[in-house]
Parts: C-alpha cells; structure tokens; sequence
C-alpha cells in the first residue's frame, strides 16, 4: 500500500523554486511516509529565489534557508542540471514515480506585442534580472547601457526592481551578490532617466509601498511622481478600501509632495494610464509612442480604454515588464492562452478529465501572480489533493531513483546532487568574501561542473 514504511509514496517534483520545495514540505508533513525527489534544470536550487530577487534584498533571499532545512529531510533527495523535455520525458519520471509534481514556473516574458518591439535596445525583464542575477542562461546577454533614457512597461515589483538597479550607484550595489559582470557594465552605464509606465492608474499598480519607499532612499537619484496623475475616478477611490492599495497611495502621495534633490544625477518618473502603441527607431530604439488611457467599469473590475491621445518618449532602451509565461511541457496539456498547465485545484486536466498521477504547482499551474509567500498555499492545496487520489494511484512501474539515474546518465546528463550543490555554494560564497561580497556567483554550468570535477578538500 503506498505511503507506508513498507512502500513509500514515490514523488518527482520537477523544478525547485518555492513552490516545489513547498509541495515537498507539505508532503513531509503528512501523516504518509513519502520519498521526495526534486529534479531542476540548472545545478542550483531555489529557482528565483536565488535567480529573480534582486541582489539588493538579501532578505528575502534568506527563505532559501527554509528550503535548506526541507532538504535535509532524510527522504528528499535533488537531481540538479537535468532538464524536463527530451533528455528526461514526464512518460520517464511516471515510470519511476508514483506522482509527479510540474513546479516548472513561468520562465519568460510577456510581450508586448506592438511594432519595433524586436529593434535593438527592447528587451524583456526577465533577461535583465537574470542578467544582473548571473543566471547561466542570461549572463551574456548584450544590454547596451550606454543609452541616457529607458522606459519600462509595467508597475509591479519586477519593473521597480529594473528601474532602480539602473539607477543605483556602484557603491550601493558592490556589497550584494549582484554578478560581478553585471556590476561592472553598471559602472559604466550611462542612464540618468528611467520612466516606470503603468496602463492603469496608480490605485491599481501591483508593486508595494516598501518598492517606492527604496527608490526614495537612492543615494543619487530622485522619484518623481507628479501630483496630477494621481486623482482618481470613483472607482478608483473605492479601490482603496484595500489596505495594499491605501498604502501604495499614501506613499506615492508623499513622494509627490516631496521637492526633488538637484544634487541627485538620475531621475525615476512613475507615470500612470498609458499604454505602449508602438517602439520607434531605424536601427535601434530612439523612442517609444504611448497612448493616454481613462478607467471604466466598477471599482476592482476596471480596465483601460485608449483615449486616442498619444505622447513620444525619446529613449535608448525599453524594458518589457508586463508578466510572465510558462514554457509548454511536452506531453502535458497546456493553455496557451492562459500560459500555464490546464489543471484543477492542481489536478492535471486532460479533455475534462483528470490525468492520475500528474500534478502541478506555483505560476504554471495559477500564473504568474502573488509573492514567494503565496506559493506555500498553493503547493499545500496540490499536496493535500494529491493524497486524497492515493488510493486510486497506480504504483509506478519500476519504483527505483538510482536506475532512473542511470538511465540519464546513458543518455549524457550530468546529475548534481544536493551536496554537489553545497560544494558550489560554499565555492560561491569564498569566491564573495574575496572581494567584500555574499558570494560570486559561477555563471557558467561548465563551471559549476569543472568545480565538482575537482578532488574534494
């Protein structure tokens, strides 16, 4: 019976963020005895946790220490540098697992869709954190600072976080983990004016009173709201009924109210209904059109209608910040339109019915929405689901990880394992204390892999 000493419930969660960690955690805490194996792509753990929070909040990034003590749990086990899709189909994990856990995320940007958004100079959000974050897969991404005004297209915390580490001095950054390279091309960057656009107004952006109060703080560099962009309609003064809303006002309210530092050398302007039409230029971005919306509907239901009056920014980089969307897994049901897994209540759903066994949790199965935080309910929702099915759960084929593993390895993976990995953290964490940091970070998987080729000791 599964769940039992005897034969324990065998479950593959496939990406480790917060959200598959969580899934694991809840599992662990259940009344069944179950073995949890985390397989993720690259041969870190935590997912954004350690890639998509910006190296200035180093708070935050503490809840990776919770996902450590998960990982001390005897029966967890973590398979990094393997990838879902060809080399490691789901149809594999299902023959080695009773239950799989797709805690894959949502890895790339929304566009914007509009004319010159592929000219050079526009680029997605998500490249520049993993930029200034040394994710392997966009560390060498070219950005050409060397532009005097960017735009960016979205008013959640993603698109503060872009405007101020454009905006942050060298010093203020040189004592995070920021990638070295990142810092360095910082050094160097020439932006002095960055516009944070919002189609909506101010009521309803998505980021926290705590984002503008930092950008409030910046050694060099001014915020700048006008006071004329935040009147609100009706509506909008009924939406403040919602504590977060309230606050976003107060604060914003303050920083209009508050003259700018001439000393200060950059400017952040946050600027509310506006929609991009169009990113003009003949070989790169020179500016962005932008049209002048108003708010209709009832108050938490309103959405932005163009007004037809349009405005031009002159500017050298655009940044898209406008959400995130999953990558299809092969083989499992997916809604394009929506960007994540088809599932109920983190049951997987394949024409109506639900597909036993196949699981899923965090932005690919709700999307991109909510805080690290809010991925714990829902990992909890999908564990709690997932032991209700265990009765009708088919015991997996071959209930063996180190075939599994041998199995890869044919095929020419590579696995790290969780020691592995404190092997790189710990060589990351030398290599940062070197030179005043929490660690330097390896930007290349051969890196991270050379290091683990190397004697122990």
């Amino acid at each position: 019976m599964l769940g039992t000493q005897e034969r324990p419930l065998r479950v593959a969660v496939v990406g480790s963020g917060p959200s598959g960690f969580y899934a694991a955690d809840a599992l662990f805490k259940s009344s069944l005895v179950c073995t949890v194996d985390i397989f993720e792509k690259l041969p870190s753990p935590f997912g954004l946790a350690r890639t998509g929070v910006a190296p200035d909040h180093e708070k935050i990034r503490d809840i990776t220490r919770i996902f450590e003590k998960i990982a001390g749990h005897e029966r967890f086990s973590f398979h990094g540098n393997i990838e879902i899709g060809t080399a490691m189909p789901v149809s594999l994990l299902r023959k080695h697992f009773d239950a799989v856990i797709l805690a894959c995320g949502t890895e790339i940007s929304q566009r914007m869709g509009i004319p010159g958004e592929e000219l050079p100079g526009s680029y997605t959000a998500a490249s520049f954190v993993g930029w200034y974050n040394g994710h392997p897969a966009h560390c060498d991404f070219p950005f050409d600072l060397s532009q005097e005004v960017a735009v960016v297209i979205g008013v959640g915390n993603v698109a503060i976080d872009v405007a101020r580490i454009l905006c942050k001095t060298v010093d203020e950054l040189k004592h995070t983990d920021i990638s070295q390279q990142a810092l360095d091309m910082l050094a160097e960057s020439k932006v002095r004016e960055v516009h944070v656009i919002g189609r909506r107004g101010p009521a309803q952006a998505k980021f926290r009173d705590q984002e503008i109060k930092e950008l409030t703080r910046l050694a060099d560099c001014n915020c700048i709201v006008r006071a004329e962009d935040l009147l609100l309609n009706e509506a909008s003064e009924r939406e403040l009924e919602e504590p977060a809303a309230r606050r976003n006002m107060a604060c914003l309210r303050e920083v209009a109210a508050h003259p700018s530092d001439p000393a200060k050398r950059r400017q952040i302007h946050l600027g509310f209904l506006m929609s991009p039409v169009r990113v003009q230029g003949s070989s790169r971005v020179e500016s962005i059109i932008l049209e002048r919306n108003q708010l209709q509907g009832e108050p938490f239901r309103q959405s932005a209608r163009g007004t037809g009056e349009v405005l031009e920014i002159p500017c050298g980089l655009v940044f898209s910040s406008i959400g995130y969307r999953a990558i299809p897994v092969p083989g499992v049901p997916f809604e394009n339109r929506l960007g994540i897994i088809t599932n109920h209540e983190g049951r997987v759903i394949e024409d109506g019915h639900v597909v036993p066994g196949l699981y899923t949790v965090g932005w690919i199965k709700r999307g991109p929405t909510g805080l690290i935080g809010t991925n714990k309910p829902c990992s909890h929702e999908t564990a709690q689901k997932l032991l209700e099915d265990i009765a009708a759960l088919p015991p997996c084929e071959v209930p063996d990880t180190a075939a599994l593993l041998r199995e890869l390895t044919s095929r020419g993976a590579r696995p790290v394992s969780f020691d592995d990995w404190r092997r790189i953290d710990a060589a990351e964490r030398a290599r940062g204390q070197a030179v005043g940091k929490p660690r330097e970070r390896y930007t290349n998987v051969n890196e991270m892999l050379a290091l683990l080729d190397e004697p122990a000791g």
